[in-house]
């Protein structure tokens, strides 16, 4: 495979992670079970007549979109790729709530419109006039590392283009409420930042939004090289051990190289083992950090530790709110990251310093 390089990156999250000059230095500690993305001025990235028809993961895209763009120097991409778990789920609740409500009668088609998936990439595109290819893939947990696979494919035989890659999802009510009906979020409230020691089932959900603009060439913004991604769909804890070993012999590196691992653990007791399997083998000796605690889970959140790394590899420190054990890194060159939900969909990539 070519190269493949972050040129540009922005991340709206529960965080405030937004102005690309800072890393985690002012944390917020939520206390709600669901929670919001931060809020800053969309109108800086988005005119205020359009922005009041848009939804939360439209405007989150799309504000996200233009950062990394304006980061990597770049103002029309040649392919937009989305990833999302659950597309505009806002807009999709408000048209079936009126399809009942209404007797399936009298409904206008904007809603539905704009309840696709691939709404974001859609918007974007209208947004910068862009008419090259434009695709979204819903793949549950790995949609976003399913996105830059797919850029990763394009760059090897076009390593010249430049292509804008994300991954979204927002909050909706009734969603929401189905997800803590079937346990899949907490019944008991606790301090955010204290989800990683939590004993009982469920995580703490929220949204975000990550873009990257992703090139064939190294350039003078280029934060970081995304080496390989891969997805599996389901595994036991010892096959991902096994497939992570694997993963590094087929790039050429050993344990030893790794200078930090970012896990995507997300206070689920019933699934820790996942986690707490390479953290106690494989990675016992490497510097560890997680995220979950500080943005919640949605689909998408993997995202978030691409973001992570990148934000290392420019900044050269960790902050002390993703660390999980007290080992430091010397210097950090190459960055593993693993993710899994709820034991499906597993996730591995590796990102190297440039």
């Amino acid at each position: 495979m070519n190269g493949c390089y972050i040129n540009g990156i922005a991340n709206i999250s529960a965080q405030k992670t937004a102005d690309p000059n800072s890393f985690l230095g002012d944390v917020i500690a939520h206390e709600e079970l669901i929670f919001r993305s931060h809020e800053f001025n969309y109108k800086d990235y988005i005119k205020p007549s359009a922005m009041r028809r848009m939804s939360k993961s439209v405007k989150m895209g799309v504000a996200t979109s233009k950062m990394a763009l304006s980061a990597a120097e770049l103002e029309m991409p040649d392919a937009i790729i989305t990833g999302t778990g659950m597309g505009c789920r806002q807009d999709s609740e408000i048209f079936l709530e009126k399809i009942l409500y209404n007797d399936e009668q009298f409904l206008t088609p904007t809603l539905f419109i704009q309840s696709t998936h691939n709404t974001v990439g859609g918007q974007i595109a209208l947004g910068l006039g862009c008419k090259a290819y434009n695709v979204t893939y819903v793949q549950a947990s790995v949609s976003f590392e399913t996105s830059v696979i797919d850029a990763q494919l394009m760059l090897s035989e076009s390593p010249d283009k430049n292509i804008l890659v994300g991954g979204i999802d927002e909050i909706a009510k009734n969603s929401t409420l189905l997800h803590t009906l079937d346990g899949h979020i907490k019944s008991e409230k606790l301090p955010i930042l204290d989800l990683l020691d939590s004993k009982t089932s469920g995580t703490v959900c929220s949204e975000g939004a990550t873009f990257v603009v992703l090139g064939g060439e190294k350039t003078k913004n280029s934060v970081a090289k995304i080496v390989d991604v891969e997805t599996k769909n389901s595994a036991t804890p010892e096959e991902i051990k096994v497939e992570i070993q694997r993963f590094m012999r087929r790039n050429e590196i050993t344990i030893d190289d790794i200078d930090a691992v970012v896990l995507g653990n997300n206070g689920n007791v019933e699934y820790n083992h996942y986690y707490k399997n390479v953290q106690d083998s494989l990675f016992s000796n490497t510097e560890q950090l997680c995220y979950k605690h500080l943005i919640g889970e949605y689909h998408t959140a993997s995202a978030f530790g691409f973001y992570i790394a990148s934000k290392v590899f420019q900044f050269g420190n960790v902050p002390s709110v993703l660390k999980v054990n007290d080992i430091r890194a010397k210097t950090y060159k190459n960055i593993l990251l693993y993710n899994q939900y709820r034991a499906k969909n597993h996730s591995i990539a590796l990102l190297q310093q440039c």
